[in-house]
């Protein structure tokens, strides 16, 4: 006897898979996270606020490559992605250092708090304008444009971590940290040629090396976490104009048609 049709009809999923859920939820965390400094900001726990825009960065850093490991990638979570980060690495440390120091200056330390802040949007608004781009020298040659959002974050940062470590009152004047702020907001939506981390390879020599200064690195920012950023933060702007020459090297082996050195395929960092 052959069964009804209906029966026969192979039917449809019903819900939304977790590997879709996995990744934005990690996103969430991230904005949860970046909107929670400014809670501790407000009630004065200034090392907490900073260290839940350390915790939303390193979520951001994950949410991405959880999505690509579980095929769970989709326009939604790349305009949560978006906002997330245009909260957590702008809105969120504009406000910290709004109430740390800038405040003392409202004017001129307001201003500088709202180029950190729009300069973030202004960038992510460029990289999701262009990431359908077939055409990016940038991203093609291995590099980013500007600094990436996170990065720029915490680089904004420097002056608490400094005041940290040292109790320097100095570093926690709005003439100081104002126009620290500014630059920083003004690299973010440059055009300078910044090092992809992703497209970085390592020799194959080398690789306990590298592994050991992960280790090394881990735990010199659990027991001297303010001294590690601070060193993190000197060594990433003495790579900014490494990373300028190299892009221009490679820009003059493409004008002359000379082969280059192809990097590692990765997604760029807003």
């Amino acid at each position: 006897m052959a069964l009804p049709r209906r029966s026969r009809l192979r039917r449809a999923p019903r819900g939304l898979p977790l590997r879709a859920v996995a990744p934005n939820a990690v996103t969430a965390l991230a904005l949860c996270s970046g909107l929670s400094g400014v809670r501790f900001a407000i009630g004065g726990e200034w090392q907490s606020a900073v260290a839940m825009i350390m915790i939303a960065g390193v979520l951001d850093g994950l949410d991405g490559r959880i999505a690509r490991l579980l095929h769970g990638e989709s326009r939604f979570g790349a305009e949560l992605d978006s906002l997330s980060d245009a909260i957590s690495f702008g809105v969120a440390p504009a406000l910290i250092l709004y109430l740390w120091s800038l405040s003392s200056a409202p004017r001129i330390g307001w201003i500088c708090a709202l180029l950190l802040a729009v300069f973030c949007a202004l960038r992510l608004a460029r990289f999701n304008a262009a990431i359908d781009e077939v055409e990016q020298p940038h991203k093609s040659a291995g590099f980013l444009t500007g600094i990436p959002a996170p990065a720029g974050a915490g680089l904004a940062m420097l002056p608490m971590y400094l005041w940290f470590w040292t109790g320097e009152t100095l570093f926690t004047s709005p003439y100081l940290v104002g126009p620290w702020v500014a630059f920083i907001a003004m690299l973010m939506v440059s055009s300078v040629a910044t090092f992809s981390w992703g497209s970085l390879r390592l020799r194959r020599t080398v690789r306990f090396e590298a592994l050991a200064l992960v280790v090394l690195l881990g735990g010199a920012l659990v027991s001297v976490p303010w001294h590690t950023l601070t060193l993190i933060c000197v060594a990433y702007l003495a790579s900014i104009p490494f990373s300028m020459v190299n892009y221009g090297r490679v820009r003059r082996q493409r004008a002359t048609g000379a082969p280059e050195h192809k990097p590692a395929t990765s997604t760029t960092s807003a």
